[in-house]
């Protein structure tokens, strides 16, 4: 039983860490596009 929930803490601390990697990813890959694109004058 101890090693059952042992391997599932782990599955999920290593699922927060991918997920993290993920939105950081997609964040940085957000201010990149907004401070490269033209500003819109009109």
């Amino acid at each position: 039983m101890f090693k059952k929930l042992l391997i599932l803490a782990g599955v999920v601390g290593v699922a927060a860490v991918v997920a993290k990697k993920i939105k950081a990813s997609n964040d940085e890959r957000a201010l990149w596009h907004e401070a490269t694109t033209a500003p819109d004058l009109r």
